[in-house]
């Protein structure tokens, strides 16, 4: 399976946001896309899901170009996980998973034995099992943003897309969401999801790409495109990249200079 953006051009009616961006994400690999707010992350990512059309260039869908396929079609490929999801009805966290069997054959039709068997996988996959009766709208952020990874999986899709995934999440829950998405690319599925956090990409990233002002700045994998002056170009912020030894591996990770910045609006006001 493989999702491709050849060129591409995207944006709302008569307001373009991005253009000439090229990219492709293949089943069993992990790609972070990083870029400032504005740069144009959730547009695209609705671009390469249908939702919105291209404005010029092309989405394929191994190889078939997006635009000829049915909606459901699109769905039992490439599934997506939202950046913030609000609920105003007291579903169960079962229910939500089982929402994402509507991509398949019975979506007007009660969920079969197999829809429940799968959304029942799906949740204990991501260790949710125990709260399948619980009110998705009364558990915490982390366990909502876990059930709606595991309604994208009930959809069994090869490739999912994740809007900022780790948004408003504490720091445990942050690291349990990028668990997920290593062991999710263990098992085959492409994931391609964005992200503020440049230590995200260091820690699950096969390759990433950067974003900003609609166009893509760079794309590699994460040491030979994170790099500090890549990284002051996309934030505006001076950084350190340093190395650190977890005791099994040796990882690359991102420090801020703070006192840098205080400098440079110092300087800035004088």
């Amino acid at each position: 399976m493989k999702v491709e953006a050849r060129d591409l051009a995207f944006g709302y009616r008569g307001h373009p946001v991005g253009r000439g961006v090229s990219l492709s994400l293949v089943a069993g690999e992990v790609m972070c896309l990083l870029g400032p707010n504005g740069s144009g992350k959730t547009t695209l990512f609705k671009t390469l899901l249908g939702l919105l059309p291209p404005q010029g260039g092309q989405v394929l869908v191994d190889g078939v170009d997006l635009r000829s396929c049915k909606r459901h079609e699109i769905a039992r490929k490439v599934s997506y996980v939202p950046q913030a999801h609000a609920a105003f009805f007291p579903f169960t966290v079962r229910d939500v998973v089982l929402m994402g069997r509507t991509a398949h054959p019975g979506v007007f039709s009660s969920p079969s034995r197999l829809d429940h068997e799968v959304a029942g996988a799906a949740l204990e996959r991501m260790g949710l099992g125990h709260l399948c009766d619980s009110v998705y709208t009364r558990i915490s952020g982390g366990e909502r943003q876990l059930t709606l990874v595991a309604r994208a999986l009930a959809q069994d899709a090869s490739i999912v897309v994740m809007d900022e995934p780790t948004a408003n999440l504490d720091f445990g829950n942050q690291v349990r969401v990028l668990e997920h998405v290593q062991s999710l690319a263990r098992a085959g599925i492409g994931v391609l999801l964005s992200t503020h956090d440049p230590d995200h990409a260091f820690l699950c990233a096969d390759r990433v790409a950067l974003l900003r002002e609609g166009t893509v700045r760079g794309i590699g994998t994460p040491d030979a495109v994170l790099t500090e002056e890549a990284l002051r170009e996309l934030y505006n912020v001076t950084v350190r990249i340093t190395a650190v030894d977890d005791g099994a591996v040796r990882r690359r990770v991102c420090v801020p200079s703070l006192a840098g910045r205080s400098e440079q609006g110092r300087d800035a006001r004088l």
